[in-house]
């Protein structure tokens, strides 16, 4: 491209943003306040390179408030910014100012941001009070990262399209695409990115999960935390994503290949060959605010081309709501923004082929332009109903910062929720806490006290007891408090109430009395989930015990506290053996994955009750009175409704006491006896046994359980 053959011509309003035609680039961009917008053309991607400013007409280049134009001759790789011009007034939410250069918010990708500055934003100084009502004259473009034009045609898919499992046959795996390879013993030749995924498939498909949810995959600025490391001195980053800077872009330090574009080339392959191996792909996706922060962060997108249509703003419009916590929050159910988001989540699915979103502080997308909350919120509402996300899974984060919190009735229809109350009710539990054991009960049939009500169904339930967002497994069992000084906020950050236990002395240890106990305990953990109507999501690395070493806010740790240690894998390996075995034992059988919720009652052609519980003596449970012991039996008669299909009986015994106890077997199937498949109280490899090596219980009356033990036995003739 040479600047003096440059012509631009009217262009089209739609679709926003770069779009690539044969003849050449079609631009668009909304802003409702501007008095004038210029598209910024680079001669390359390189720094430094030269560029040219092309003013939009109000009339042959506006309309509505959607301004654009179309330059031929134009390819792929072409790198652009905008300016907008207008008033500048804070006070009124108005902070046009030309001097600021600005990223498009549909741009697919951007040049290098991993060194990029917010402090050379133009007029950023957050050190200064008061300096957001200050009209800069200093020109940013030399410092800003730039948008590519993308040619979303220009990949073999190879006839791959999104997977779409129904939510109840799914077991999610919830990991970082840096994080899962960046360790050096890791054994991948792309270590850190999406390529490393790729190296990595044949793991995942040996632990047998179905669906992988990345962390935020989409473009944020490392660099923007400003703390230092107190014991190493080094200055702690970005490392979870959780502040976007471009909501259509793949993160491009994710991808081995540096080329312009070459991120959204190496994502594509990511999800087609993890799709070729059977394997989902979900994003968690931070549409309740960006990076620019409150009034004092800096200007680069959103903020300067129409900051009250994007924001929340106070009755002071200087100042930013902040349901968020993190400094501002997206006016997400204004109109604009709704078809902003709309656009987005299709371009992931349609572009990207991706299978589901998992939506951070999900909440902030039901406040209004007030920051009420709604009953009925239209962006909600619509992405549950709109036809080309029908079979995509929208997952929602049923809280925010500001109070809400919704788990069991979040509006919009057929959203699926993440259950903290299952994961806060199983540590309970397991930890030996009083009178848990009914909360024990509710949660792993299907938490009917959360979902029945609205007429969703047990797998609207994400069943996890470990997240990103606090202790791994090991460290739930290994840690009474969070040790996160390596943040530089004294200890002050993260969660003081994690339910943990370290059964006697705190981090690693060497007595094995601990370490059995440990074990057995991450063993049980795993398999309640798997056995619980719902969703099961387990924590990247709990399988083979990964350790943050005490942090359970490791948002800035870009090191090996939170990399994953692969030499665990050989380390821990009967822990794996079991979370792959536990795994396929679920997905082997329909009657953990049940469509509907538990009746209580003999609707089927036996007359037996879908779930009958009991106490360790045989007895219907006083749940006012009842110990650390329960058990239940599940009958299998048409397990699963929809495909008419029988599974076995189940009798699966609880002991979370500190002794061991004799329950009493309710009596097996006609023709059929009991035989055990689990006990996590046995050491391995017999805690866990494959198809057809399960062991006929020596007496069908009675089975000691040991202490911190859970037991599954199954019918067979």
């Amino acid at each position: 491209m040479t600047f003096n053959s440059i012509v631009a011509d009217s262009g089209k309003a739609l679709p926003h943003g770069a779009t690539l035609t044969h003849e050449g680039v079609n631009f668009s961009i909304f802003s409702r306040n501007a008095t004038m917008i210029t598209l910024i053309l680079f001669e390359s991607s390189e720094p430094g390179s030269k560029w040219i400013e092309i003013p939009l007409d109000k009339t042959g280049n506006k309309t509505g408030n959607i301004w654009h134009c179309f330059i031929k001759h134009l390819k792929a790789g072409v790198c652009y910014l905008y300016r907008a011009d207008g008033p500048y007034v804070p006070e009124k939410g108005l902070r046009f100012n030309p001097h600021v250069t600005l990223l498009d918010p549909y741009a697919k990708a951007l040049t290098d941001i991993s060194n990029w500055d917010f402090g050379k934003c133009a007029g950023y100084n957050p050190e200064e009070p008061g300096h957001d009502l200050a009209y800069t004259y200093i020109d940013d473009i030399a410092h800003m990262p730039r948008c590519i034009v993308i040619d979303d045609d220009d990949f073999d898919w190879q006839g791959d399209s999104p997977i779409n499992y129904p939510l109840r046959f799914s077991v999610i795996y919830e990991t970082h695409v840096k994080g899962l390879t960046a360790n050096p013993n890791s054994g991948v030749k792309y270590p850190g990115t999406y390529r490393g995924v790729i190296e990595k498939i044949p793991f995942f498909k040996d632990l047998g999960i179905t669906s992988i949810e990345f962390l935020p995959v989409h473009e944020f600025n490392v660099n923007e935390n400003q703390r230092c490391n107190p014991r190493t001195g080094e200055k702690l980053i970005n490392y979870w994503g959780y502040s976007t800077v471009a909501f259509f872009a793949p993160k491009g330090s994710y991808a081995a290949d540096q080329s312009p574009g070459g991120q959204v080339r190496e994502f594509k392959e990511m999800v087609r060959e993890l799709h070729k191996a059977g394997i989902e792909v979900i994003l968690d996706i931070v549409f309740n605010h960006t990076a620019e922060g409150n009034e004092l962060g800096p200007t680069f997108s959103f903020r300067g081309l129409d900051n009250p249509i994007y924001y929340i703003l106070n009755e002071d419009m200087r100042y930013y709501q902040n349901y968020s916590g993190c400094g501002n929050t997206m006016n997400c159910n204004h109109p604009v923004v709704r078809t902003f988001i709309m656009d987005c989540l299709r371009y992931w699915v349609m572009e990207m082929h991706v299978d589901g979103f998992r939506f951070d502080l999900g909440s902030i997308l039901g406040r209004d332009q007030n920051g009420n909350i709604m009953e009925n919120p239209p962006t909600l509402e619509r992405i549950a109903e709109d036809p080309i996300l029908s079979a995509t899974k929208i997952i929602a984060e049923a809280w925010d910062a500001g109070g809400a919190y919704q788990v069991g009735w979040f509006p919009g229809g057929r959203w699926a929720e993440w259950n903290d109350k299952f994961r806060d009710d199983i540590r309970k539990y397991w930890r030996g806490d009083p009178k848990e054991t009914r909360f024990l009960a509710t949660r792993v049939s299907g938490s009917s006290d959360l979902y029945l009500r609205d007429g969703r169904k047990p797998f609207h339930s994400i069943n996890f007891v470990t997240s990103h967002d606090g202790f791994t497994l090991n460290d739930l069992v290994s840690y009474n408090g969070k040790h996160n000084d390596d943040n530089g906020e004294g200890n002050r950050d993260g969660s003081d109430n994690n339910l943990s236990y370290n059964y006697g002395m705190e981090g690693d240890t060497l007595d094995p009395i601990i370490k059995t106990i440990r074990e057995r305990q991450l063993k049980n953990f795993i398999t309640t989930m798997m056995i619980s109507l719902g969703t099961p999501m387990i924590l990247g690395g709990d399988e083979f015990g990964r350790t943050q070493k005490g942090s359970n806010n490791a948002y800035c740790q870009d090191n090996d506290i939170s990399w994953y240690d692969w030499s665990l894998l050989e380390k821990n390996n009967n822990l794996y053996r079991f979370v792959k075995e536990i795994i396929a034992f679920r997905l082997r059988h329909p009657g953990f994955m049940r469509p509907e919720f538990y009746t209580g009652r003999g609707g089927n052609y036996k007359g037996i009750p879908d779930i009958c519980w009991y106490d360790d003596k045989g007895s219907t449970p006083n749940w006012n009175e009842i110990g650390y012991y329960l058990s239940l039996r599940l009958d299998g008669s048409k397990a699963d409704v929809l495909a008419d299909r029988d599974d076995n009986d189940f009798f699966i015994m609880f002991n979370a006491d500190l002794d061991t106890r004799s329950f009493v077997l309710a009596h097996a199937p006609a023709k059929k006896k009991w035989y055990r498949v689990v006990d996590t109280g046995i050491n391995p490899p017999n805690d866990i046994l494959l198809p057809g090596s399960e062991v006929l219980c020596s007496s069908q009356k009675i089975y000691p359980v040991k202490a911190r033990s859970i037991v599954i036995l199954i019918s067979r003739e």
